[in-house]
């Protein structure tokens, strides 16, 4: 097995990420370029947690294998049976040295060096060089890909300035105060540190809060009551958001049809204008795409001052924003329908006498082989209504148990004699044995703990909502990079902070063992002893606060008070909308209802007179309807143009509102040209 596991570990890791890429982004649409730092920065964080299990247990029987060599065990021989005089009967001491059983996944020397240098410097390229950049240059509003080249530089020099300046002042310090020679593996040390010291300090203040958060969600999920309760708050917060993001979208739409309108088709700037326009949404493309002379009356004779190119970049990018914006808040406020609505269905489904679990819109379920024959009714019922609080429940527990587990270790990790690390505990116990499996398995599961307590947070905080991984493909280009950067700054420092926990790491244990060769490419901490004596051990202890603080929601509360709205039970804005919530989940729940009930009758018609004949009657009954209401749109129409571009908006939905009520075919249709 010399070799194999670590291949196996990187295909099946690059295969994880390149699955979690697709789920998440959009391959077909996305940029090639964004698509790719992505799947790398996130392959490579991933290879860290993966693969450091392996260079754990390789570790160990290394040091097995060094402590035999320099003292064997004694082993004494057995006397001849037949013997009567012990003393003339026992033979001289002789020491063999024990059996080291090699791991199942043991790498060969100097084959780990090679791969952690390899994916280190690679990762913090990526995190501090790289993809900084292209997440302005995809924000950038220049029109040209030396103008976003430049803008990217501008913005990431200003940005990395501080730190470079902070940096150098290290440096000076460092000379002038210790008389230090430096070279370059020292300056390379000093780099590393500075990273990871930047790395832990954030880590620290992200894991605290998931530490008590992500149980407590388990633990909470488990009642319905509360889930249905907490999704009404988070739809009445995002219909505000929404609404919000809609109106700076059609406030951005105005500007341009202004600009799309004073700029004439000769015009040098005529170019940046269409390049602007092809970026709006499809509706309002659609109404720009007229002949701009013929469109007098509007903006183009209240504003007739010509754009400069500053502007247009400005301009630009403000586009970018708001439709992306836009598109995130309706992604989200598609998938939190979809969750309330299931949830109500699982309060409807309680009391269901056949348990069987009922969906209020089948239509909108996919039927695959999974749903068909495994999850049917009868089984989804019993999970939904019967197994689902019981699991939640024990899985909470569980979590609350590596949660304690992970702040006991965080606060005495740096004691080695007695060991008061329980992550150390096991892993020794497990040496002794020469259990590398488990071993294996033990180091696995408590990263991915930490990486989840710790990643998961950064999404979960309102603040942060602006990044957001959304599935189906919905996850903007930002969002994607900024996953990538966040992950590759904080795996290291997370990983390094494991191997203080379980006693690998000798600059923080003050252990004369055989370094992993993960620690080995860090260089010696020791080097800068106010770092490795005293920011990496005393710090971590702050977890035990943030989890205090956290266990008793002050975070929350402090973020109410700034305006950010969290969910707490026993706050009265919380229950208002919570209120409001509820009802804006049955309008959309109406509104659907009806779309399915049009369906039905689509296809009851189709059923009973074919489909040419179903065809021809939704045809003829549209025609008469269009008929009808003929005047009241042309009436609108004369006036829309008479307002802004919101105004016009906001009257062409009243009317479609209208039209609504007084029938059930809905009329849908884009802005109308100027005649």
């Amino acid at each position: 097995m010399s070799g194999a596991a670590l291949a196996v570990v990187v295909i099946v890791v690059f295969f994880l990420a390149l699955y979690l890429l697709q789920r998440y982004g959009d391959l077909r649409k996305q940029q090639w370029m964004v698509l790719l730092g992505t799947l790398l920065s996130w392959y490579l964080s991933f290879l860290i947690v993966f693969i450091l299990p392996l260079d754990v247990s390789t570790t160990i029987y290394k040091q097995c294998k060094l402590d035999n060599s320099e003292h064997p065990t004694p082993v004494t021989r057995g006397s001849p049976s037949n013997q009567t005089d012990t003393k003339l009967s026992v033979y001289p001491t002789v020491s063999v040295p024990t059996v080291c059983e090699e791991p199942w996944s043991y790498i060969p020397d100097g084959v780990l060096p090679v791969f952690w240098r390899v994916v280190y410097w690679t990762s913090q390229f990526l995190t501090w060089l790289l993809l900084p950049f292209m997440q302005s240059y995809a924000r950038s509003g220049a029109f040209s890909r030396v103008g976003k080249i430049k803008t990217a530089l501008i913005e990431n020099a200003i940005y990395y300035g501080t730190y470079l300046l902070i940096f150098i002042s290290l440096l000076i310090y460092l000379a002038a105060h210790l008389h230090w020679q430096l070279t370059w593996s020292q300056l390379q040390t000093i780099g590393i540190t500075a990273a990871n010291t930047w790395g832990l300090f954030l880590l620290v203040l992200l894991l605290g809060y998931g530490l008590v958060e992500i149980p407590r969600s388990y633990w909470l999920s488990s009642s319905h009551g509360y889930l249905l309760a907490k999704t009404y708050f988070k739809a009445a917060k995002m219909a505000t958001e929404k609404a919000e993001a809609e109106e700076n979208l059609a406030d951005v739409m105005e500007e341009v049809a202004s600009v799309h309108e004073s700029v004439k088709h000769n015009h040098c700037l005529r170019k940046f204008v269409d390049t602007i326009v092809t970026k709006c949404p499809t509706e309002y493309q659609e109404h720009m795409s007229g002949d701009v002379e013929t469109c007098g009356g509007g903006a183009g004779n209240q504003q007739n001052v010509l754009p400069t190119k500053r502007s247009l970049v400005k301009l630009h990018k403000q586009v970018i924003s708001a439709v992306q914006r836009q598109g995130q808040t309706q992604v989200q406020w598609s998938i939190l329908l979809d969750q309330a609505f299931h949830l109500e269905d699982v309060a409807k489904s309680q009391s269901s006498a056949a348990h069987q679990f009922l969906h209020s819109f089948p239509s909108a379920q996919h039927r695959g082989w999974f749903r068909r024959f495994i999850y049917t009714p009868t089984a989804e019922w019993y999970w939904e209504c019967v197994l689902r609080q019981s699991f939640y429940r024990a899985l909470a527990v569980l979590l609350c148990l590596l949660s304690v587990a992970v702040v006991w270790s965080e606060c005495t990790f740096f004691s080695t004699q007695p060991v008061l690390s329980l992550f150390a505990v096991f892993i020794q116990m497990a040496e002794k044995q020469h259990n590398y499996i488990c071993i294996e398995m033990a180091c696995f599961v408590s990263i991915l703990f930490l990486c989840v307590c710790v990643y998961s947070t950064v999404f979960r905080i309102r603040v942060f909502n602006y990044f957001y991984l959304v599935p189906h493909h919905q996850t903007d280009a930002y969002s994607l990079q900024f996953s990538g950067t966040l992950f590759c700054r904080l795996t290291p420092p997370l990983c390094l902070n494991f191997l203080g926990l379980i006693h690998m790491d000798s600059a923080i244990s003050h252990q004369d063992r055989i370094q992993t060769s993960y620690t080995s490419i860090m260089g010696s901490m020791r080097l800068l002893s106010f770092i490795s004596d005293g920011f990496y051990i005393y710090y971590p202890m702050l977890v035990l606060l943030l989890c205090f603080a956290t266990y008793c929601n002050l975070g929350s509360r402090c973020l109410n008070l700034l305006g950010f709205h969290q969910y707490i039970t026993d706050d009265d804005l919380t229950s208002d909308l919570v209120d409001e919530g509820r009802e804006l989940i049955r309008r959309e729940r109406r509104k659907r209802q009806r779309i399915e009930d049009g369906e039905k009758h689509r296809w009851s018609w189709r059923e009973r007179y074919g489909v040419q004949g179903a065809v021809g009657r939704i045809r003829n009954g549209y025609s008469e309807l269009k008929d009808s209401d003929s005047s009241l749109f042309t009436k609108t129409n004369k006036t829309a143009f008479q307002f802004s571009w919101r105004d016009r908006e906001r009257t062409e939905q009243q009317v479609g509102l209208l039209h609504d009520s007084g029938s059930n075919e809905n009329l849908t249709g884009s802005p109308t040209r100027c005649t």
